[in-house]
């Protein structure tokens, strides 16, 4: 009877072990509000903007999300969630509005940038330089 209820522990051990991995690796969707997902970008991307959007990105961004946005920064594994790589689809059809929002109000370990990065125009320059990480 000791041996069942050892295994039985070291089974529930694995069982909620296996789930806290599984919650870790699949982040809960990040859902934008309907205006800010609309929001046009009002900055055009040009060479200046990218320029000054990476700027902002090794200041505030690359620590966690990496140099070339695929979520492997020096901070990264210190996370409870895996910052998002940035050259996905997935993450490049978001509309400007919603990574501008994403920004701005932050959600878990991803904090949000409205004081420290105060200049609206520039969270739009990081936003057109992330649309440069694509594979």
């Amino acid at each position: 009877m000791k041996k069942l209820s050892i295994a039985f522990v070291f089974a529930i051990g694995i069982v909620s072990a296996s789930f806290t991995i599984m919650q870790q690796q699949a982040p809960k969707p990040w859902n934008v509000p309907d205006a800010d997902a609309k929001k046009a970008n009002p900055v055009k991307s040009s060479s200046e903007s990218i320029a000054s959007g990476k700027e902002v990105w090794s200041l505030h961004c690359m620590s966690c999300h990496g140099k070339t946005g695929l979520g492997d920064g020096k901070k990264a594994a210190q996370l409870k969630t895996q910052p998002s790589d940035f050259t996905k689809a997935s993450f490049q059809s978001q509309s400007d509005g919603s990574l501008f929002y994403k920004v701005v109000a932050g959600r878990g370990d991803m904090p949000s940038f409205k004081k420290k990065i105060p200049e609206k125009e520039d969270i739009w320059n990081v936003v057109n330089y992330m649309r440069t990480l694509k594979k």
